[in-house]
């Protein structure tokens, strides 16, 4: 089945500048620890920059869209994974054929490690991936917990919380996200958070990230807003409120 896509309009004067379409995979089993926000600031600051944006949430048995512009996805247990893993092997195809075509991507935890190649639990039974990053993911014996701070080429200083027991280690074919200055990140030991390939990012970080750093946010949005126009042009917007949570998060204590 498929359901209608939700639609929020641009809060300017005059027509919208475009719309932008955003999916995000299986909402009922991975979005957790605020992963649903990452959703809501897209939509929000899309319509600041005078955009409409037209949200999609897709579950196992759902009808996939043809075409979107940007790809959302958050985290979950391991009992989502196991009940999500099928239908993301099933739909692996298209989403890295998204990925090649230039589509922006967002994943959080549970599906970045589903975006490697595999994810091994701690009972030592194996999660295929549908290796779209260059990651493999093996559960450790702790969890991995607290505020974490990053310094990224791409995107200066980025703020969250990470909460996993995942190891994960980088293939030669993906980037980290950033280089961790507090905190744990992939594996606690090389220093690297999260993984980049093309214009997709995989990362541990909830909080949720966007919300807390704007950059990363309207990178996403000017991504796709390039893929279906070729033009971004954004509007201001008052990120002052963001900073203040950046700097509060990122002074706290682990």
């Amino acid at each position: 089945m498929s359901t209608d896509p939700t639609v929020y309009n641009h809060t300017g004067s005059g027509p919208a500048r475009g719309r932008i379409r955003v999916l995000q995979l299986y909402p009922r089993d991975m979005n957790i620890y605020g992963d649903w926000g990452n959703l809501l600031t897209l939509a929000r600051r899309g319509q600041w920059h005078g955009y409409d944006v037209e949200l999609h949430s897709y579950n196992p048995g759902d009808e996939m869209p043809q075409e979107v512009d940007l790809v959302l996805g958050g985290g979950g247990q391991d009992s989502g994974q196991e009940r999500i893993k099928d239908d993301l092997v099933q739909i692996g195809p298209r989403l890295r054929q998204w990925a090649a075509d230039g589509v922006p991507m967002l994943v959080i935890c549970g599906l970045y490690q589903l975006f490697g190649h595999r994810f091994v639990t701690g009972e030592r039974s194996e999660i295929p991936g549908i290796g779209l990053l260059d990651a493999e993911t093996v559960a450790g014996s702790g969890r991995l917990i607290g505020n974490i701070v990053l310094d990224s080429p791409e995107f200066g200083r980025v703020v969250g919380y990470e909460n996993h027991s995942g190891l994960t280690t980088l293939g030669p074919g993906a980037e980290p996200l950033g280089t961790v200055r507090s905190g744990a990140g992939n594996n606690g030991k090389d220093g690297a958070e999260g993984a980049r390939f093309k214009h997709v990012i995989g990362t541990y970080l909830h909080g949720p990230i966007l919300p807390k750093n704007p950059a990363v946010a309207d990178w996403l949005l000017q991504r796709a807003v390039e893929l279906r126009s070729g033009a971004w042009d954004p509007l201001p917007i008052d990120d002052a409120d963001a900073r203040r949570a950046s700097n509060v998060a990122a002074s706290r204590p682990r």
